[in-house]
């Protein structure tokens, strides 16, 4: 019973072909692509609208340095909340519910935020393992502490992601089975529970378009320290 409910996040294939490579890139083909045309669609110009107001948000806080990343982090909070809203679709696979993919985005991006700050201003970024007016005794500790931190960042990114949306689908397939069970036999508390998993299911989209942005928006503010 528990192996098919996790069955659901594992990644299905079909005649030999994994379909996790399909759904990767199955977002990027529903977006409209703008045309050179003054006019445009309503559903093209809320989109740019959408995209121009995140953008300005994410890159507020960061100089002009930081403004470089401004397309990867727009294109990376948009295929998250593409493949995580599509994953709450009936016979989809959530490809964020892998641990693999999503360290594959949160590593390397983190590795390049803090290689950006020890190339451009490695006083500043060692600076931050170091907090200013710690006594003398607790300098060996706290380098050692700030460190740990530092290397667990993109394992953090990586795992919230993961956990969240791992958790949320595990949870509406539990109350779907309880209220296919419950049905014949309690149809009062059956109806009961099919209601909580629509508030559930409300709940999940939420969640789906809540952490990709969360981990967009942690990663500027670890470019924001090294910039």
């Amino acid at each position: 019973m528990m192996a098919n409910f996790f069955s659901q996040f594992e990644s299905p294939s079909y005649m030999g072909v994994p379909l996790i490579a399909i759904a990767i890139v199955l977002p990027w083909i529903l977006f409209p692509t703008p045309s050179s045309r003054w006019i445009n669609s309503r559903l093209i110009t809320i989109q740019g609208w959408f995209i121009n107001r995140f953008t300005n948000q994410l890159m507020l806080p960061l100089n002009m340095g930081g403004h470089k990343w401004a397309l990867l982090l727009t294109s990376l909070m948009i295929f998250l909340f593409s493949i995580n809203m599509l994953g709450l679709l009936p016979y989809t696979f959530t490809p964020t519910t892998q641990l693999s993919l999503n360290m594959g985005f949160a590593v390397p991006l983190w590795l390049a935020t803090v290689i950006i700050g020890m190339r451009n201003q490695p006083t500043i970024a060692l600076g931050h393992l170091l907090p200013e007016g710690t006594p003398i005794p607790l300098i060996p500790v706290l380098i050692i502490i700030e460190t740990i931190s530092l290397f667990i960042r993109p394992l953090a990114l990586g795992v919230r992601l993961t956990a969240n949306l791992t958790a949320g689908h595990l949870l509406i397939q539990l109350i779907a089975t309880a209220v296919f069970v419950l049905m014949s036999m309690m149809p009062t508390v059956a109806i009961l529970t099919a209601t909580v998993l629509f508030l559930l299911t409300l709940l999940e989209v939420a969640v789906a378009m809540i952490q990709a942005y969360v981990f967009v928006l942690l990663l500027s503010l670890y470019l924001q320290e090294n910039v």
